[in-house]
């Protein structure tokens, strides 16, 4: 609903302005600002009008409030609030404002004089809120105040939890003029919503003249209005003021005409320190508007009209052919039947029709370059109810209408229930409808709930009503009946009531019934229902149903009865058999049930069981009845009988009672069979098993000169058969039995006989044929590895014919041998072999040949297997003994020859022997001769196979064959020589020269192994005479005589004369080339790795090292040298993540080089070191998937 139009407010909500007096004493013209916000479509345009009042004797205060903007915050600019406005005619409030739902009391109007302290009090009660009210405080109609609080405005909040009161209050600290105007609280929760306004008027002493430059000067004082206009020192130094002999001067006519880059000037001239008051000061100075050029006649500042009225707009143009459009919020007219266009000579007129509130905007007229505004206010009447609500009485189910009649059609109203806004949505029980200028609220089935205060409100007053719903009268057409029922069978409770929509609730000795799976409560017309489908126990009792609204009741009673019955069922006894260990107390409890309590009656056989029995006796309860034996014995064993009577039937039961004991012992076991470390014993279960199933057997055994018994087994065995390990062997042992049952451990049995273990060998291992001939075979096979503390007596060879089952013995008597022939076979027949190893406790396993043998001797192609040093060259010193061993395989024995250099070997100079599987050669004494060529050939029949042998007898080689001196010149000698005519059957490696002075003939060795035939000897004494030799050497070392030179070399002291050679200097200017580049390499993570290149170049190249073109700098992890032209990049303990390109560059002055390579770092770290690391998981598993890869191709 709108809200009605605040007394002295504007369009716009801005308050009007206040002018202070001018130096003469008398007011200014005022001038009104209207400043209007258009629609939030049309928020880029906006309008402002300027009226000019006649400046009349009317004081201000009587012309209207004077509501200037109000400075309020310390740090709020003077621009935005001292903008002059002002509002149009006030309207007064509507006759019957809204009653408030939220404010209990309101802020009241105030007077205030300047510098004094107001409060204004708004109170909310809290009784029926749930949680706190929010509240703003305004000033003029958008202005909020809670981003104003400073030193001269306070806002503060209180809460009574007692009286459950909230109290807002709004504090205004030494007031000013321009603080006057009008205010609004608005306080708001949820869809609650209350507001109040209020005015504050400030009165204000008279004017009075005053001297424009001691004004604006700033307050030395140091208080807290520091900076604006200071009256105060007007008021102090009045009666003291000192007449300035300076002629008067009219500083604001001087400001009047001067450019505002002159105002600072000004003010510093004629002492004026408050600059920021007077330019405040200069803006309320009104402006003379420059007469109008097109506009005879403007639009008047504002208009107003009433809604659904009509109004015209008219201007008068001073050209009547100039162009001229209508504007709307800055939007252009067109013409309509609301917007008609009026031409009366030079007067243009704008007639709007059915004038509606989207019409209150700013218009505005153009007239070529020219334009006048004006503000259309369009007044909303208030809506008045011309008929109230009536009061209705009426009771439940029943239609409630109300209908109120205001004056206008379709105009919007709030309904209320008890001063709360009533819900009309879709899903709510309350039906608002309107029809003209009539609005009705419809509750199609009336409740208790319905029950209270509706009231209607319209903008221009409201109405209430009171509604009241009753119940209606209580008729019984059918009470509750007493009921007995079986237990198990239905139950069901019915009433007949009226009226019939009237709900109830049913109780159980008092206590509410819920509806359940089991329970059903059930409401059809008049008749209410309650059923049980299985009624129990519990269900007896007082039902009572009671109608809702009501005070009336109706009860009745219900008794479940029950045959009796006994509960076996819950005690998992297995086929009703009760188990006690003789001995022990028992105490048989059975659970009963019957109403009444039945009889109880305990029997064994025809014997009945009194309560009073010593030993045996039983007892019953209320739910339960007991058998109590104090000591169980065997006789105790038996079928009990229960029986249980009751007014409604009679019930038994038959439990059987089993007393068990430990078994008897077992009779001595019997020890049939014995191994090495083992035994194999029997015995029998015992006669009685104590009435319990025999669960297994304890086995305990001892050495027979031991008297302590260790147990074998620790898990009970079922079977009466067992294998006791571990024993030692040649030890006697004694073995007895336990019985075990379900009771306990039976007494041991007499002890077995004593045996002692003895164990046979293990089978002897690898047996293999050895040789098969036409008539025998031989076998060989090795010891057992098990042979025990019996020992080993011999071996037994035995055979058997393929497709026969008959072992014939090859020898009669054992064997300790592990090879054996056996003979007198039939040729082309098929045998088995097997083994055995015999000791004093028998004979073991055999082992047996996997496949038949065929007794037909098989010929072996021959083949000859060099050893690797026959392989290459033999090299073997003159005088050395020579022994070749050559093995080869072949069967029959292969034939075996020698040659040497394709011809036979003469046994007087080479000594031959063969065997079965080798050849062997043997030279005692080596000679030259014996050097060659050798080839063996070993044949089988038409096989045959060869090897050659490269063997080669060497000795010291002989000396050169002729030493020359070529020149003799200073202090050097040249020598050359000839090489020797035997060298010893080697390659010459190299040659010793000596010298020797003639006069001591004393040589001494210049050089070893030098490999040249010339020489030149330097260093030689002058005046001395020389003799030279030269040693022959081979890889048996010098020859035994050198070859010495026939003259001798004289060094003579001559003149030396130095002959300087011309040389040209040679350019070593070089730019950078890599004479050897980088090369693609494969790293270990975790190992340092190098890249080496070398580069050539003049002078000295400036060598940078490059990882995937980004240069290395002092990266700790990189070592970078380079020596004598070698570049070396070091990476210490690369991980995957340094591989890449690396590219190593050299530059100097005449150019430069590169050369790169790419490094894979492979390996060394797993994904658990990866994840440690932090390395992202896709990196992790491209890293692992190149590592399959490369490992794969690998």
């Amino acid at each position: 609903m709108p809200e009605p139009p605040k007394k002295d407010e504007t369009a716009n909500g801005q308050p009007e302005e206040s002018v202070a007096p001018d130096s003469n004493g008398a007011p200014p013209p005022p001038v009104i600002a209207l400043e209007i916000s258009p629609p939030p479509e049309e928020a880029n345009s906006l309008k402002k009008l300027s009226i000019e009042l006649p400046n009349d004797s009317v004081p201000v205060t009587s012309m209207g409030r004077k509501d200037s903007v109000w400075s309020l915050g310390e740090s709020q600019p003077p621009e935005e609030l001292e903008k002059p406005i002002e509002n149009p005619p006030a309207e007064k409030p509507a006759e019957n404002p809204p009653t408030s739902t939220l404010l209990s009391e309101r802020p009241v109007s105030g007077t205030v004089s300047v510098g004094g302290d107001i409060t204004f009090v708004a109170k909310v009660e809290a009784k029926d809120l749930l949680r706190k009210p929010t509240i703003k405080w305004f000033k003029g109609k958008w202005m909020d105040l809670a981003s104003k609080t400073g030193k001269h405005l306070q806002l503060k909040e209180i809460f009574d939890r007692n009286t459950k009161v909230y109290t807002f209050e709004m504090h205004i600290i030494k007031a000013k003029e321009n603080y006057a105007g009008n205010y609004r609280c608005e306080v708001s929760l949820k869809d609650k919503f209350d507001s109040c306004s209020f005015d504050l008027e400030v009165k204000a002493g008279g004017s009075q003249s005053f001297d424009i430059r001691s004004a604006f000067k700033r307050s030395t004082d140091g208080q807290e209005d520091a900076g604006e206009l200071d009256f105060s020192a007007l008021l102090k130094h009045r009666d003291h003021k000192q007449q300035d002999d300076a002629p008067e001067v009219d500083v604001w006519e001087i400001l009047k005409n001067a450019r505002p880059d002159q105002y600072e000037k000004i003010a510093f001239m004629y002492g004026i320190t408050d600059l920021r008051g007077l330019l405040r000061r200069m803006k309320k100075i009104p402006k003379v508007e420059k007469k109008s050029e097109a506009f005879a006649k403007k639009l008047d500042p504002a208009y107003q009209v009433d809604k659904g009225g009509k109004i015209r707009l008219a201007v008068d143009l001073t050209d009547p052919t100039v162009d001229l459009k209508w504007y709307k919020n800055g939007v252009e007219i067109r013409p309509s039947p609301k917007y008609i266009f009026e031409h009366k000579g030079t007067e243009r007129i704008l007639v709007i029709n059915n004038c509606a509130l989207n019409d209150d905007a700013a218009y505005s007229v153009a007239a070529g370059e020219e334009k006048c505004s004006t503000e259309l206010f369009v007044k909303e009447l208030p809506v008045k109810i011309t008929k109230g609500l009536e009061a209705v009485t009426t009771t439940v189910n029943e239609r409630i209408e109300l209908m109120c009649e205001v004056t206008e059609d379709g105009a919007p109203v709030k309904w209320m229930k008890n001063g709360v806004e009533i819900p009309t949505g879709v899903r709510s029980r309350y039906r608002v409808k309107c029809e003209g200028n009539k609005h009705y609220l419809v509750i199609d089935d009336a409740s208790l709930e319905d029950t209270g205060t509706y009231s209607i409100m319209a903008s221009g007053g409201s109405s209430e009503a009171h509604v009241q719903v009753d119940l209606k009268p209580l008729k019984i057409h059918q009470d509750l009946t007493d009921t007995k029922v079986l237990l198990g069978k239905p139950l069901k409770l019915q009433c007949e009531i009226s009226p019939g929509n009237v709900p109830g609730r049913w109780y159980r000795n008092g206590q509410l019934i819920q509806e359940t799976d089991r329970i059903k409560i059930s409401h059809k017309n008049r008749v209410h229902e309650l059923s049980i489908e299985v009624s129990s126990l519990h269900d007896s009792g007082d039902y009572t149903f009671v109608p809702e609204g009501y005070s009336h009741s109706l009860s009745a009673k219900v008794n479940v009865i029950d045959p009796p019955k006994v509960h076996l069922e819950g005690l998992n006894f297995v086929d009703n058999t009760v188990t006690v260990v003789a001995g022990n107390k028992m105490r048989l409890e059975i659970p009963i049930s019957g109403e009444p309590a039945p009889k109880v009656v305990w029997m064994k056989g025809d014997r009945v069981i009194v309560e009073a029995g010593n030993r045996v006796r039983a007892e019953t309860y209320v739910d339960q009845t007991s058998l109590t034996i104090d000591i169980t014995e065997r006789d105790d064993s038996g079928n009990y009988k229960l029986v249980l009577q009751n007014e409604a039937g009679e019930a038994s039961a038959s439990i059987k009672l089993k007393v068990v004991d430990i078994p008897d012992s077992p009779e001595a076991p019997l020890v049939p069979v014995v191994g090495g470390d083992w035994c194999s014993m029997t015995w029998e279960p015992p006669k009685y098993d104590g009435g319990s199933p025999i669960l297994g057997y304890y086995i305990e055994r001892k050495k027979k000169q031991s008297s302590r018994w260790m147990r074998i087994n620790f898990d009970l065995i079922k079977e009466t058969t067992y294998e006791p390990k571990k024993m030692i062997e040649g030890v006697p042992y004694e073995v007895r039995i336990f019985a075990v049952n379900a009771i306990g451990v039976s007494k041991p049995s007499e002890p077995s006989k004593a045996f002692t273990p003895l164990a046979v060998t293990s089978e002897p291992t690898m047996l293999v044929v050895d040789d098969v001939t036409d008539t025998t075979v031989t076998v060989k096979w090795r010891p057992p590895e098990t042979i025990g503390a019996a020992g080993l007596d011999g071996y037994l060879v035995e055979y058997c014919l393929e497709g026969s089952e008959d072992w014939v013995p090859a020898n009669t008597e054992l064997i300790d041998k592990t090879r054996y022939t056996i003979t007198g076979l039939k040729p082309d027949s098929k045998v088995f072999i097997r083994v055995k190893a015999v000791n004093a406790a028998g004979a073991s396993a055999p082992r047996t040949t996997q496949h038949a043998i065929l007794v037909k001797e098989v010929i072996e192609p021959p083949k000859i297997r060099v050893p690797r040093h026959l392989k290459q060259t033999y090299t073997r010193r003159v005088g050395e003994t020579l022994n070749l061993v050559v093995p080869f395989m072949g069967k029959p024995r292969p034939k075996v020859t020698w040659l040497k250099d394709g011809q036979p070997i003469d046994p007087a100079a080479v000594s031959i022997r063969n065997t079965d599987c080798d050849s062997m050669i043997f030279i005692r004494k080596a000679e030259r001769s014996h050097s060659g060529k050798y080839q063996m050939k070993v044949q089988v029949e038409s096989h045959e196979d060869t090897a050659d042998m490269d063997i080669q007898i060497i000795d010291l080689p002989g000396p050169p064959q002729m030493v020359n001196i070529d020149d003799v010149w200073g202090e050097n000698v040249s020598l050359s020589w000839t090489a020797p005519r035997d060298n010893g059957n080697a390659a010459i490696t190299g040659y010793t020269i000596q010298k020797a002075d003639k006069k001591t003939m004393e040589w001494y060795t210049c050089l070893e192994h030098y490999h040249r035939m010339t020489i030149a000897i330097t260093e030689l004494v002058v005046g001395n005479e020389y003799y030279f030799r030269v040693f022959s050497e081979n890889m048996c070392g010098l020859s035994e005589s050198a070859t010495q030179t026939r003259k001798s070399a004289l060094i003579l002291k001559e003149d030396m004369k130095l002959k300087i050679f011309e040389f040209n200097d040679h350019d070593f200017n070089e730019a950078p080339k890599f004479t050897q580049p980088l090369i693609n390499t494969f790293g270990i993570a975790g190992y340092n790795t190098t890249l080496n290149c070398s580069v050539r170049a003049h002078p000295k190249p400036k060598v940078i090292w490059m990882k995937n073109k980004m240069i290395i700098g002092e990266d700790p992890r990189y070592r970078m040298f380079s020596n004598q032209g070698v570049c070396t990049l070091e990476i210490r303990k690369p991980s995957p993540y340094d591989g890449g390109m690396y590219t190593c560059r050299a530059s100097n002055d005449l150019g430069e080089a590169q050369v790169e390579c790419k490094l894979e770092v492979k390996g060394g770290f797993t994904f658990y070191e990866l994840m440690q690391r932090g390395v992202p998981l896709h990196l992790i598993d491209k890293y692992m998937t190149e590592t399959k890869v490369v490992e794969e191709d690998k």
